[in-house]
């Protein structure tokens, strides 16, 4: 991406702002044409308005143009067009925000100012396995401290983007490449086996459609189970290892014992079938099911979250309506 590395404080400032609710992929050809009609901020504040906002035409969110402009004309007028180099005089600015007066501050001018977005949430949440949400005001306070705390301040720039694309690229909201991660072996949420369940979001729970991939861990005559907590649907009954998607996922003998590699740490195991779609309609929220049975030759140290048990015995536990329906369908167990 043209802006990875960019230590001009316009350049940057710029990105930001395209990035800002707009994906890479689109983004990207906007902030070239923007840097091609406009190189520098002294060329954007002089520009006609009606000529930036046909520049911008598709991106939405218009409001951003116009403070682009507004902080461009400012930075012109008060500042001889050179971009403030303290961060509280660039937050103060119109239209930028922590995260990107952070950025500004750090990529531009080395100052040390930790860059907060969802994937450094996300690296944080895991590695010191910390359960706030991240989308709640008190999991906001707390990860951006701890963001802070742990910022390299000799080298602010690099350190934030390498966080950033830590979180983009291994430490994946759905996936991690847990067995290739650098940070594995002090990895908190890896060693208790809850990579999976972190970050914790509040407003996961409003979504209309949930994938649910569940894991039927077989050994010997055990499988292993646990209980759902409070907070989401379905609390204190049982269900199998759960790996929540964002989207449907393609599950075959190789992506199913990758994900267990990567995840668990089991290096063998047996693939024994993969469902069919599970549909339950509750309320407010539509749930996709789908059931990966899997035989295992150990257990896995870090399956510590529930418990095994013997087969016979899950005929006296509850379970929501939809692994009932598979149970039955599926495997009926021995009675």
């Amino acid at each position: 991406m043209p802006w990875k590395g960019e230590k001009d404080a316009y350049k940057i400032w710029l990105s930001e702002i395209i990035l800002q609710q707009t994906r890479v992929e689109q983004g990207w050809n906007y902030y070239e044409r923007f840097i091609l009609n406009y190189p520098n901020i002294a060329a954007l504040a002089a520009a006609k308005d009606q000529d930036v906002f046909k520049l911008w035409e598709g991106l939405g969110y218009y409001n951003r143009c116009k403070n682009l402009l507004h902080t461009a004309r400012v930075i012109v007028k008060d500042y001889d067009g050179q971009f403030p180099k303290d961060y509280e005089t660039i937050l103060s600015l119109k239209g930028i925000g922590p995260y990107t007066a952070a950025a500004i501050a750090s990529f531009a001018f080395e100052l040390p100012y930790a860059v907060v977005d969802g994937n450094v949430f996300r690296v944080l949440s895991r590695y010191f396995n910390i359960a706030d949400a991240i989308d709640g005001t008190i999991g906001k306070m707390k990860f951006t401290q701890l963001a802070q705390e742990v910022l390299d301040t000799d080298q602010p720039g690099m350190y934030n983007q390498a966080i950033m694309d830590f979180g983009a690229t291994v430490c994946k909201p759905f996936a991690p490449s847990c067995s290739i991660c650098p940070m594995q072996k002090n990895c908190k949420a890896f060693a208790k086996g809850l990579v999976n369940e972190l970050p914790v979001k509040e407003k996961k729970l409003l979504k209309r459609k949930r994938w649910f991939n569940y894991f039927f861990f077989e050994y010997g005559a055990q499988i292993y189970i646990h209980q759902r907590a409070l907070g989401d649907i379905w609390a204190n009954l049982h269900e199998f290892y759960l790996v929540e998607s964002p989207d449907q996922v393609v599950w075959n003998n190789e992506t199913v014992l990758e994900l267990l590699q990567d995840q668990l740490g089991i290096k063998t195991a047996v693939v024994k079938s993969v469902s069919e779609l599970l549909l339950q309609q509750l309320t407010h929220q539509q749930i996709k099911a789908r059931f990966i049975r899997v035989e295992l030759s150990k257990k896995p140290a870090l399956l510590t979250k529930g418990q095994w048990v013997d087969k016979q015995s899950v005929n006296h536990l509850a379970f929501p309506k939809i692994i009932l329906h598979w149970m039955e369908q599926a495997m009926p167990l021995d009675k």
